[in-house]
């Protein structure tokens, strides 16, 4: 297998600019740890989700001033439960069970699970490269998170493989069905956010309920979460998935929880080990590689 340098520069550029651009994304997600452990109120990890998602679908409604049609409608339901209010507090009930490392470790396998997705729902050849690649970025980021106390947890592990499962569903669904022409990424984020916060609101507001200790900081949380975290990462990720091949896309998700270990070394005021380094190159080396395209000189397995 070789790598092929056949694509024209104007096409490079271009990809590469979606690139840089969809990966801020994840970036931004990984700030989600830090905002929900440092700025909001404890014990309330579905309102979370819910302040994550519905006010920012309504913002982007109001913005594209443009609804569902047709099948859109159930689809944009489906996606909204598998990207977000499914996702959501898989992730939180991971958090939970599971040393953050674990959890992040366990979310970094996103990448092979689309791969394998990939084959079944859009009938593409398994790339072999990108299946090698997701997992040595799944090696980095263990490198990067865990330490010599993680532990596993059934109901956590369960819950990150879920959770891993069903954004990486949502993500080769979204490939598949693209979206409807004239309709922005922000219009497709909007429904799926507005989908997934309707889908939220009962659960939140029976489980958790609102908060009664919400102060200024939580306030500028929530913000940051549901317009920078949902509204603004959601539509740059919905306009990345359909002009990037999936698979590549889903190694990009490597940034999240490499931000997240960054963030939480810095705040603390802790030097990285040279092991932790090291997971960083090889992460960030498996994500790059992952964007390259593999010429097949013999049939991928």
């Amino acid at each position: 297998m070789s790598i092929t340098a056949s694509a024209s520069p104007t096409t490079t550029a271009t990809r590469v600019g979606w690139t840089v651009m969809t990966a801020i994304a994840p970036a931004v997600w990984g700030t989600t740890y830090i905002v929900t452990t440092h700025l909001l109120p404890e014990g309330h990890p579905l309102f979370a989700a819910l302040m994550r998602s519905l006010p920012a679908g309504l913002i982007a409604l109001l913005i594209a001033r443009c609804l569902p049609r047709g099948s859109w409608w159930w689809k944009s339901l489906v996606l909204g439960v598998l990207n977000m209010a499914a996702f959501f507090p898989l992730l939180f009930l991971s958090a939970q069970h599971l040393p953050g490392g674990v959890a992040a470790t366990l979310g970094a396998a996103q990448p092979i699970v689309v791969a394998f997705l990939a084959v079944t729902i859009l009938q593409e050849r398994l790339s072999s490269w990108r299946v090698t690649w997701g997992m040595v970025g799944m090696i980095g980021v263990a490198l990067v998170v865990l330490g010599p106390g993680a532990g596993l947890d059934p109901i956590g592990v369960l819950a990150g493989l879920a959770g891993a499962a069903s954004m990486g569903t949502g993500v080769v669904l979204t490939k598949r069905w693209g979206r409807p022409e004239g309709v922005s990424a922000i219009g497709l984020a909007g429904w799926q956010l507005t989908a997934a916060g309707l889908v939220l609101l009962i659960p939140a507001m029976v489980v958790d309920g609102v908060p009664t200790d919400i102060d200024g900081p939580a306030v500028y949380g929530y913000l940051w979460l549901g317009l920078v975290g949902g509204l603004l990462t959601y539509t740059l990720w919905f306009s990345g998935i359909r002009r990037l091949p999936v698979t590549a896309t889903a190694l990009l998700g490597l940034l999240s929880p490499l931000m997240a270990a960054l963030l939480g070394a810095v705040i603390a005021g802790e030097a990285l080990t040279l092991v932790q380094l090291a997971g960083f190159v090889l992460a960030l080396t498996a994500m790059v590689a992952g964007q390259l395209s593999p010429s097949v000189t013999r049939k991928d397995l």
